[in-house]
Protein backbone atom coordinates (compact mmCIF):
# COMPACT_ATOMS: atom_id res chain seq x y z
CA UNK A 1 0.00 0.00 0.00
CA UNK A 2 2.93 2.32 0.59
CA UNK A 3 3.91 2.12 -3.12
CA UNK A 4 0.43 3.03 -4.41
CA UNK A 5 0.81 6.84 -4.31
CA UNK A 6 4.15 6.58 -6.06
CA UNK A 7 2.75 4.33 -8.81
CA UNK A 8 -0.27 6.60 -9.26
CA UNK A 9 1.96 9.63 -9.63
CA UNK A 10 4.09 7.85 -12.27
CA UNK A 11 1.03 6.82 -14.30
CA UNK A 12 -0.46 10.31 -14.06
CA UNK A 13 2.80 11.90 -15.23
CA UNK A 14 2.96 9.45 -18.14
CA UNK A 15 -0.54 10.37 -19.40
CA UNK A 16 0.12 14.11 -19.00
CA UNK A 17 3.33 13.90 -21.06
CA UNK A 18 1.60 11.91 -23.84
CA UNK A 19 -1.30 14.39 -24.08
CA UNK A 20 1.04 17.39 -24.21
CA UNK A 21 3.06 15.78 -27.02
CA UNK A 22 -0.10 15.10 -29.08
CA UNK A 23 -1.27 18.69 -28.65
CA UNK A 24 2.09 20.06 -29.77
CA UNK A 25 2.06 17.74 -32.79
CA UNK A 26 -1.40 18.90 -33.83
CA UNK A 27 -0.50 22.56 -33.33
CA UNK A 28 2.65 22.18 -35.44
CA UNK A 29 0.90 20.39 -38.33
CA UNK A 30 -2.25 22.53 -38.42
CA UNK A 31 -0.62 25.70 -39.86
CA UNK A 32 1.23 23.63 -42.45
CA UNK A 33 -1.99 21.88 -43.47
CA UNK A 34 -3.85 25.20 -43.63
CA UNK A 35 -1.06 26.65 -45.78
CA UNK A 36 -1.31 23.69 -48.17
CA UNK A 37 -5.11 24.03 -48.42
CA UNK A 38 -4.89 27.78 -49.11
CA UNK A 39 -2.19 27.17 -51.74
CA UNK A 40 -4.40 24.60 -53.47
CA UNK A 41 -7.34 27.00 -53.36
CA UNK A 42 -5.23 29.78 -54.87
CA UNK A 43 -4.04 27.43 -57.62
CA UNK A 44 -7.62 26.46 -58.47
CA UNK A 45 -8.67 30.11 -58.56
CA UNK A 46 -5.75 30.97 -60.83
CA UNK A 47 -6.57 28.06 -63.14
CA UNK A 48 -10.21 29.14 -63.21
CA UNK A 49 -9.24 32.74 -63.95
CA UNK A 50 -6.78 31.92 -66.73
CA UNK A 51 -8.42 28.88 -68.33
CA UNK A 52 -10.53 30.96 -70.73
CA UNK A 53 -8.18 33.89 -71.19
CA UNK A 54 -7.95 35.03 -74.83
CA UNK A 55 -5.72 37.95 -75.77
CA UNK A 56 -7.98 39.22 -78.55
CA UNK A 57 -10.47 42.06 -78.16
CA UNK A 58 -13.95 41.01 -79.23
CA UNK A 59 -15.06 44.64 -79.56
CA UNK A 60 -12.16 45.66 -81.80
CA UNK A 61 -12.54 42.47 -83.84
CA UNK A 62 -16.19 43.41 -84.37
CA UNK A 63 -15.14 46.87 -85.56
CA UNK A 64 -12.59 45.39 -87.99
CA UNK A 65 -15.21 42.96 -89.30
CA UNK A 66 -17.65 45.81 -89.88
CA UNK A 67 -15.05 47.81 -91.83
CA UNK A 68 -14.09 44.81 -93.96
CA UNK A 69 -17.72 44.01 -94.81
CA UNK A 70 -18.60 47.60 -95.62
CA UNK A 71 -15.49 49.06 -97.25
CA UNK A 72 -13.65 46.09 -98.77
CA UNK A 73 -15.92 43.12 -99.55
CA UNK A 74 -18.17 45.04 -102.04
CA UNK A 75 -15.12 45.72 -104.24
CA UNK A 76 -13.86 42.14 -103.88
CA UNK A 77 -17.26 40.81 -104.95
CA UNK A 78 -17.37 43.23 -107.85
CA UNK A 79 -14.02 41.88 -109.08
CA UNK A 80 -15.21 38.30 -108.41
CA UNK A 81 -11.95 37.77 -106.57
CA UNK A 82 -11.28 35.22 -103.81
CA UNK A 83 -9.24 36.40 -100.82
CA UNK A 84 -6.48 33.86 -100.09
CA UNK A 85 -6.56 32.06 -96.74
CA UNK A 86 -3.11 33.40 -95.87
CA UNK A 87 -4.68 36.86 -95.70
CA UNK A 88 -5.37 37.88 -92.07
CA UNK A 89 -8.69 39.38 -93.24
CA UNK A 90 -10.00 36.07 -94.61
CA UNK A 91 -13.25 35.02 -92.84
CA UNK A 92 -11.68 31.77 -91.61
CA UNK A 93 -9.03 33.80 -89.77
CA UNK A 94 -11.70 35.55 -87.69
CA UNK A 95 -11.59 34.11 -84.16
CA UNK A 96 -15.09 35.26 -83.18
CA UNK A 97 -16.84 34.80 -86.55
CA UNK A 98 -18.86 31.67 -85.67
CA UNK A 99 -19.90 33.05 -82.28
CA UNK A 100 -20.98 36.34 -83.81
CA UNK A 101 -23.01 34.51 -86.45
CA UNK A 102 -24.73 32.47 -83.74
CA UNK A 103 -26.17 35.59 -82.12
CA UNK A 104 -29.82 36.41 -82.75
CA UNK A 105 -31.23 39.87 -82.08
CA UNK A 106 -34.94 39.32 -81.51
CA UNK A 107 -35.76 42.82 -80.32
CA UNK A 108 -34.05 46.14 -79.69
CA UNK A 109 -33.18 45.00 -76.15
CA UNK A 110 -33.25 41.22 -76.53
CA UNK A 111 -30.36 39.01 -77.66
CA UNK A 112 -30.40 35.21 -77.85
CA UNK A 113 -27.47 32.80 -77.69
CA UNK A 114 -27.52 30.48 -80.68
CA UNK A 115 -25.86 27.66 -78.75
CA UNK A 116 -27.98 27.34 -75.59
CA UNK A 117 -30.91 29.67 -76.50
CA UNK A 118 -30.52 31.83 -73.37
CA UNK A 119 -31.65 35.45 -73.73
CA UNK A 120 -29.95 38.66 -72.63
CA UNK A 121 -30.98 42.31 -72.52
CA UNK A 122 -27.61 43.64 -73.72
CA UNK A 123 -25.10 42.36 -76.24
CA UNK A 124 -22.19 42.79 -73.82
CA UNK A 125 -23.88 40.35 -71.42
CA UNK A 126 -24.21 37.85 -74.26
CA UNK A 127 -20.51 38.40 -75.06
CA UNK A 128 -19.57 37.59 -71.46
CA UNK A 129 -21.77 34.49 -71.61
CA UNK A 130 -20.06 33.29 -74.79
CA UNK A 131 -16.62 33.87 -73.27
CA UNK A 132 -17.52 31.93 -70.13
CA UNK A 133 -19.70 29.07 -71.34
CA UNK A 134 -18.94 28.56 -75.04
CA UNK A 135 -15.19 28.99 -75.10
CA UNK A 136 -14.88 25.57 -76.77
CA UNK A 137 -16.38 26.99 -79.98
CA UNK A 138 -13.33 29.23 -80.52
CA UNK A 139 -10.32 28.22 -82.58
CA UNK A 140 -7.55 29.94 -80.63
CA UNK A 141 -4.72 29.01 -82.99
CA UNK A 142 -2.29 31.88 -83.76
CA UNK A 143 -3.06 34.49 -86.40
CA UNK A 144 -6.84 34.49 -85.98
CA UNK A 145 -7.43 37.83 -84.26
CA UNK A 146 -8.99 40.51 -86.47
CA UNK A 147 -8.28 43.09 -83.78
CA UNK A 148 -4.58 42.83 -84.67
CA UNK A 149 -5.39 44.60 -87.96
CA UNK A 150 -7.34 47.42 -86.31
CA UNK A 151 -4.50 49.92 -86.56
CA UNK A 152 -4.29 49.44 -90.31
CA UNK A 153 -8.07 49.49 -90.82
CA UNK A 154 -8.88 52.64 -88.77
CA UNK A 155 -11.11 50.81 -86.27
CA UNK A 156 -11.27 53.83 -83.98
CA UNK A 157 -13.45 55.62 -86.54
CA UNK A 158 -16.29 53.10 -86.15
CA UNK A 159 -15.93 52.65 -82.39
CA UNK A 160 -17.11 54.90 -79.59
CA UNK A 161 -13.55 55.69 -78.59
CA UNK A 162 -12.25 59.21 -77.92
CA UNK A 163 -10.62 60.83 -80.94
CA UNK A 164 -6.95 61.68 -80.67
CA UNK A 165 -6.43 65.41 -80.94
CA UNK A 166 -2.74 65.14 -81.81
CA UNK A 167 -1.31 62.90 -84.53
CA UNK A 168 1.65 60.68 -83.66
CA UNK A 169 3.98 60.41 -86.71
CA UNK A 170 5.62 57.22 -85.42
CA UNK A 171 2.26 55.50 -84.86
CA UNK A 172 1.02 56.66 -88.27
CA UNK A 173 4.14 55.22 -89.93
CA UNK A 174 3.70 51.88 -88.13
CA UNK A 175 0.04 51.66 -89.13
CA UNK A 176 0.85 52.54 -92.73
CA UNK A 177 3.52 49.85 -92.90
CA UNK A 178 1.08 47.29 -91.43
CA UNK A 179 -1.57 48.44 -93.92
CA UNK A 180 0.75 48.03 -96.91
CA UNK A 181 1.75 44.60 -95.64
CA UNK A 182 -1.93 43.61 -95.53
CA UNK A 183 -2.41 44.81 -99.10
CA UNK A 184 0.49 42.65 -100.31
CA UNK A 185 -0.58 39.56 -98.35
CA UNK A 186 -4.26 39.76 -99.26
CA UNK A 187 -3.91 40.94 -102.87
CA UNK A 188 -0.50 39.97 -104.28
CA UNK A 189 0.03 41.91 -107.51
CA UNK A 190 1.45 38.81 -109.20
CA UNK A 191 -1.92 37.03 -108.86
CA UNK A 192 -3.43 38.80 -111.84
CA UNK A 193 -5.26 41.97 -112.96
CA UNK A 194 -8.05 41.78 -110.36
CA UNK A 195 -5.53 41.32 -107.53
CA UNK A 196 -3.53 44.32 -108.80
CA UNK A 197 -6.64 46.49 -108.92
CA UNK A 198 -7.68 45.42 -105.42
CA UNK A 199 -4.16 45.99 -104.11
CA UNK A 200 -4.23 49.55 -105.43
CA UNK A 201 -7.74 50.08 -104.05
CA UNK A 202 -6.65 48.81 -100.61
CA UNK A 203 -3.77 51.28 -100.58
CA UNK A 204 -6.05 54.18 -101.52
CA UNK A 205 -8.95 53.06 -99.29
CA UNK A 206 -7.01 52.42 -96.08
CA UNK A 207 -3.27 53.12 -96.27
CA UNK A 208 -3.06 56.64 -97.73
CA UNK A 209 -4.86 58.10 -94.71
CA UNK A 210 -2.10 56.98 -92.30
CA UNK A 211 -0.32 60.31 -92.30
CA UNK A 212 -0.12 63.38 -90.10
CA UNK A 213 -0.09 65.76 -93.06
CA UNK A 214 -3.87 65.81 -93.29
CA UNK A 215 -6.13 66.09 -96.28
CA UNK A 216 -6.53 62.34 -96.78
CA UNK A 217 -9.43 60.51 -95.21
CA UNK A 218 -9.91 56.74 -94.88
CA UNK A 219 -12.54 54.91 -96.93
CA UNK A 220 -12.17 57.50 -99.70
CA UNK A 221 -13.42 55.03 -102.33
CA UNK A 222 -16.72 54.59 -100.53
CA UNK A 223 -18.34 51.31 -99.59
CA UNK A 224 -21.57 49.39 -99.33
CA UNK A 225 -24.51 51.72 -99.79
CA UNK A 226 -26.80 51.83 -96.80
CA UNK A 227 -30.46 52.13 -97.60
CA UNK A 228 -32.09 54.83 -95.57
CA UNK A 229 -35.23 53.73 -93.75
CA UNK A 230 -36.96 56.97 -94.72
CA UNK A 231 -36.07 56.35 -98.36
CA UNK A 232 -37.57 52.86 -98.21
CA UNK A 233 -40.78 54.12 -96.58
CA UNK A 234 -41.11 56.91 -99.16
CA UNK A 235 -40.58 54.43 -102.01
CA UNK A 236 -43.29 52.12 -100.68
CA UNK A 237 -45.66 55.07 -100.28
CA UNK A 238 -45.04 56.26 -103.85
CA UNK A 239 -45.67 52.77 -105.22
CA UNK A 240 -48.90 52.57 -103.24
CA UNK A 241 -50.09 55.94 -104.59
CA UNK A 242 -49.28 54.84 -108.16
CA UNK A 243 -51.32 51.68 -107.57
CA UNK A 244 -54.28 53.73 -106.31
CA UNK A 245 -54.03 56.06 -109.31
CA UNK A 246 -54.18 53.22 -111.84
CA UNK A 247 -56.95 51.53 -109.88
CA UNK A 248 -58.97 54.76 -110.02
CA UNK A 249 -58.40 55.03 -113.79
CA UNK A 250 -59.49 51.42 -114.29
CA UNK A 251 -62.65 51.86 -112.26
CA UNK A 252 -63.41 55.18 -113.94
CA UNK A 253 -63.05 53.75 -117.46
CA UNK A 254 -65.10 50.72 -116.49
CA UNK A 255 -67.83 52.97 -115.13
CA UNK A 256 -67.79 55.11 -118.26
CA UNK A 257 -68.20 52.04 -120.47
CA UNK A 258 -71.13 50.80 -118.43
CA UNK A 259 -72.68 54.27 -118.47
CA UNK A 260 -72.32 54.49 -122.26
CA UNK A 261 -73.89 51.09 -122.77
CA UNK A 262 -76.84 52.03 -120.53
CA UNK A 263 -77.33 55.29 -122.43
CA UNK A 264 -77.38 53.39 -125.73
CA UNK A 265 -80.05 51.01 -124.40
CA UNK A 266 -82.21 53.94 -123.25
CA UNK A 267 -81.85 55.66 -126.64
CA UNK A 268 -82.77 52.52 -128.55
CA UNK A 269 -85.82 51.85 -126.38
CA UNK A 270 -86.99 55.45 -126.88
CA UNK A 271 -86.65 55.19 -130.64
CA UNK A 272 -88.69 51.95 -130.68
CA UNK A 273 -91.52 53.61 -128.73
CA UNK A 274 -91.64 56.58 -131.11
CA UNK A 275 -91.83 54.27 -134.14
Amino acid sequence: MTNFPRRFAIVLFFFISISSQSRSTRSSTAPHQGHEESAVARTLEEEKGHAHEVHCSRERSRAARKIIEQYLIPFVEKEKHHIPKKCPLHPENDLYRLQEQSKAREDINLWRCGYCKKTFYEEKNLDNHLDEWHFDTLDTSPGRCLADSCGALHCDLVMDSPRKTKCNPAAAARNKHACESLADRCFPVQDGPSARRLNDLFLRQFCDAHTCKGGRKPFSRGGKKKRNVLYIVASVLVLFLIFLFYLFLYLYERGMKRGGQGLKRITKSGQKKQS
